[in-house]
Parts: structure tokens; C-alpha cells; sequence
């Protein structure tokens, strides 16, 4: 479900956990805790903040039963620890490799995808926006790194005029007199990269110069003109015919390179300088004095075409593209900024899954399966353990309980038929997961509801040492004078500070200032 957050000045509209744990103030410390977890999982894996937050949660809840029924902390840790190694074993041998180099491997991470965007804004469109972001990850280099896909964001249209391209795409710069007469397609042309500042003012930047005769003032002049157009004649001898610069050009430079048949684009951004380089094979130049040609990039087609209200610059054809570039369209700009949160989760979904090369059912299919392990492990366990192992594996439910809620379906009567179905079939119903259209249980592995290992690997790990961590903690002391600091602060925001409640916490800590103990363990 999607969540509206709004903290007096601004409103935003997401279901990504990470974003919701980050755009809450929290000031709750343990609850801090949570919000870290969930940042990590986003920038780690990309996907799970939700689930890892969610589990979190659950394992407090039953280790706060458990302290309060008189077993130390210390020994609630150790069971935690004990049923994440049984947890993590189980989940390897539970995991189905492939290979994602073959045709058939392709189309598993579609299905990766596919699954990240089903319960997220733009389901709608989920194959074409899983696709998109299956074909922009498989365009990269062997070390996947996402910062070479550039995502544009532009207002207007429908999701499904949104476009990827094989190459560069960027916004047009600020432009000056003259840029309308230069031409604004070309057919295998050589590009120039620049970090060079192409302006007359700059020549003139602290400078002081003190002249007894007003000729010497005009040869002054004179040479700050012979630099600048020095500078643009060595451009135009490189044989380019599109000079971009990181740093601005001014309306001299534009007039000559018009007048020259030449494109030219200023103040263009360092991340897409980088991936023009990338693409192009240029290289960055900071001087345009001996300019190689080796150091010229080139592509197939360059052409500005229109996009919404938006002009854009397109490189395509590159010899060396191992960048893509997604231009998003919608409706509203809120609408757009999710999307592009959801399509960052699926590309991070289709890496991970390419580098694991494993993957596992989804639907809350995986969770049930450790959680059964672990109810027939603690069995096997002597002493106050195993109770807390069996609260792990109660703990691991709260995910297809909570997507059948979700989904609008009796979660009780869901979870029941799952426990059934894992239990008395072995290994024939361990892929059985929530149905989220039709209601009941479903072998979520034949519906290709698939998830990369890793995600499922480090949300339990994360959500473990988290609970672990709480729980080490013996006592909380607090300054009366910084917690005075902090209403007066947040008064003086007009009350932007939105701390988690103490119930929302399971009641694991007690809210007085000064010394705060953990229930079940004064006196003691």
C-alpha cells in the first residue's frame, strides 16, 4: 500500500520503505536503528526495505515476549544467531541457479523484474517497464555499475511514451544568440569534450592592469580577443563537429561555431559528460592546446528532438555504448518520481539477480519454508532456545501475512492453508506463496513470481543483527537538556519532528527521560 507523507512543507507519495524511513524524522534511537537497516538494504540489494523493516519489527515483538517471560537478552541473542545460520543454510539449498548469459537466463530476470514492479505504482505497465529495465542493466559494462543508466524525468504524456535509448540522452543546456543557427543533426560525427571554459569574460577574471597610454589599454584588447578565438580555431581544427564543455560557452563562441557548422552545448552536467565519454569513447580534454585525435569520440547519430515540453540531445550508435538512457513520462511530477524510484528498484533487482545467478519464489513462499525448518529445528533443541527459535519462526510469517492483508484477503485463513501446504508436502508445496489476485495459495515459482537470493539473504541478516543490536543495548540515558533542545526545535518547525510512537515499537522501551529500562529485566 502506498503511503502519503507530508511534514508541513512538502507532500510525497511512495511504497518504497526506504524512502518512507527516510522522509520520517525520526528520533526514537532504537527506531534509528530501523531507519539504517532500511537504507542499507536499498543501496545493498535495491529492493526489501519494506519486508526488512516489517521483520525487524516482528523479531522485537517476540524477543520482548521472551525477555518479559525471564530469559536473559543475552540468550535470546544467541537463538537469534543460531536460527539465521539454520536459516541461511536452508535458504541455499533452496535457491534454483541459472545462467544469465543464455536466452532462457534472460528471460528470468525479466521475471525478477517483473516481480519488484507488480506491487509497485506502475503496475500497470509492468512488462514494458521490466523489460526496460532488463534491457538497460544487460547494455552495461561486466562490472553492472548503474550510475552509467541516466534516468530523465519529463512531465506530461502517457507511461507508456516513456523511452529507453541505446546511448546518451540529455536535457538541452542553457544556450546563447546563435545556437538557432547551428545544425542540430549529424550522421557519424566526431565529438569533442571539453572541461574548457569557451568565454571572452573569462579572459578578463583578476586581472589588474595599469597602462600609461590608451593604445596599450587596445592591445590589452586585442590579446584577450587573439586568446579566446585561438581557442575556438584549435576546436575547429580537431575536425569536430559537436564540442561539449562542462563548463559554460559563451555567445562568441556559439556565433563561431554556427557560423562553422558546428553544435556546441555548455554547462553540461559532470554524470552525463561521463557517460557521453563512456558511450562515445572521448575523453575529457581541460586544454585545447594539441588536441589528439584519438582522444575524439563519435557515434552513429546525434540529433536534438523534441520530448514533452523538453528539447533533448541524443547520442546513438556509439561505437563503445555500454550506457543507456531512460526518459520517464507521466502525468504528474510526484507520479514520475515514484516511477523512477520503481524503476530503480527493478534495474537494482535484474543486477543483483544477473551477479547472483540464483533465485527463489516470492509471494512469502520462502519465508514459510524457513519458518518450518526452524519449527522442526527447535525440536531438536533443549532449554529456554528453543522457544526463541520457535518465535524466529513465528516472527518469519508476519511476510505472507502481511501481503495477504495487503492484498485485501483473511490473512489467518491464508496462513493456515500455507502452514498445511508446507507442512505435509515436503518438498512438493515448499514454493507455495500468497495469491495476490485471486485469493488463497499459489506455487508462486510456476507463476514466475521470482526474487534474486540476495535480497531474501540480506533482509533476514539485516533484520537479525538489528533486533540483536536492540537487544544489547542495557540501558538508555538521556540528556533532560537536549531532549528540552529538541521540542523547542521542533516547535520551531512548526512541528516537522514526527517520532515513532512507543507502541509502534512493540512497547520494548519505556518513554520516561533520564534512565530507560528494557521491560522484564528491573529489579532483577
Amino acid at each position: 500500500m502506498d503511503k502519503l507523507i507530508h511534514n508541513g512543507r512538502d507532500v510525497n507519495i511512495s511504497n518504497d520503505g526506504a524512502t518512507i524511513m527516510n522522509l520520517l524524522e525520526i528520533v526514537h534511537p532504537a527506531a534509528k536503528c530501523l531507519v539504517d537497516i532500511a537504507i542499507s538494504q536499498d543501496h545493498e540489494v535495491g529492493d526489501g526495505t519494506t519486508s526488512v523493516v516489517v521483520l525487524a519489527g516482528e523479531l522485537l515483538k517476540e524477543a520482548k515476549a521472551c525477555v518479559e517471560d525471564g530469559i536473559a537478552p543475552q540468550v535470546v541473542i544467541k537463538a537469534f544467531r543460531n536460527a539465521l545460520s539454520v536459516a541461511m543454510k536452508t535458504l541455499d539449498s533452496l535457491c534454483v541457479p541459472f545462467d544469465p548469459n543464455t536466452e532462457e537466463g534472460r528471460k528470468n530476470l525479466l521475471r525478477c523484474a517483473q516481480t519488484a514492479l507488480n506491487s509497485k505504482l506502475i503496475n500497470t505497465e509492468c512488462s514494458f517497464f521490466a523489460k526496460m529495465a532488463t534491457e538497460a542493466v544487460l547494455s552495461l559494462d561486466s562490472d553492472l555499475n548503474l550510475d552509467m543508466i541516466g534516468i530523465k524525468k519529463v512531465p506530461g504524456g502517457g507511461m507508456s511514451e516513456s523511452i529507453i535509448v541505446d546511448g546518451v540522452a540529455f536535457k538541452k543546456t542553457f544556450s546563447y544568440a546563435g545556437f538557432e543557427q547551428q545544425p542540430k543533426k549529424f550522421e557519424n560525427p566526431k565529438v569533442l569534450l571539453l572541461n574548457v571554459e569557451l568565454e571572452l569574460k573569462a579572459e578578463k577574471d583578476n586581472a589588474e592592469v595599469r597602462v600609461r597610454d590608451p593604445k596599450q589599454y587596445q592591445s590589452i584588447v586585442d590579446a584577450e580577443w587573439k586568446i579566446i578565438f585561438d581557442k575556438l580555431e584549435k576546436c575547429v581544427n580537431t575536425g569536430a563537429k559537436i564540442v561539449l564543455s562542462r563548463l559554460p560557452i559563451g555567445d562568441l563562441a556559439t556565433q563561431y561555431f554556427a557560423d562553422r557548422d558546428i553544435f556546441c552545448a555548455g554547462r553540461v552536467s559532470s554524470d552525463d559528460m561521463a557517460r557521453v565519454a563512456l558511450a562515445t569513447g572521448g575523453v575529457v580534454q581541460s586544454t585545447v592546446n594539441n588536441i589528439p585525435g584519438d582522444v575524439l569520440g563519435c557515434c552513429a547519430l546525434f540529433e536534438e528532438r523534441q520530448v514533452g515540453p523538453e528539447r533533448y540531445n541524443f547520442f546513438t550508435g556509439c561505437r563503445n555504448s555500454k550506457t543507456t538512457t531512460i526518459i520517464l513520462r507521466g502525468g504528474a511530477q510526484q507520479f514520475i518520481d515514484e516511477a523512477d524510484r520503481s524503476l530503480h528498484d527493478a534495474i537494482c533487482i535484474v543486477k543483483r539477480a544477473y551477479k547472483t545467478g540464483s533465485i527463489v519464489g516470492g509471494g512469502g513462499a520462502v519465508e514459510m519454508e524457513l519458518s518450518k525448518v526452524l519449527r522442526e529445528y527447535s525440536r531438536t533443541i533443549r532449554g529456554k532456545e528453543q522457544m526463541v527459535v520457535s518465535g524466529f519462526a513465528r516472527a518469519l510469517e508476519v511476510i505472507p501475512r502481511q501481503l495477504a492483508e495487503n492484498a485485501g484477503h483473511d490473512s489467518t485463513d491464508t496462513l493456515n492453508k500455507l502452514r498445511q501446504k508446507h507442512h505435509l508436502e515436503g518438498a512438493g508445496g515448499r514454493w507455495y506463496g500468497v495469491d495476490i489476485i485471486h485469493g488463497g495459495i499459489c506455487d508462486t515459482f510456476e507463476r514466475y513470481v521470482w526474487e534474486p537470493t540476495l535480497v531474501k539473504r540480506n533482509a533476514i541478516q539485516s533484520a537479525t543483527e538489528a533486533a540483536c543490536l536492540v537487544l544489547c543495548v542495557d540501558e538508555t540515558v538521556t540528556n533532560p537538556e537536549s531532549e528540552a533542545g529538541k521540542k523547542q526545535a521542533a516547535a520551531g518547525r512548526g512541528g516537522g519532528a514526527m517520532p515513532i510512537s512507543k507502541a509502534g515499537m512493540g512497547g520494548m522501551f519505556k518513554g520516561a527521560p533520564g534512565v530507560t529500562r528494557m521491560k522484564g529485566r528491573a529489579g532483577r
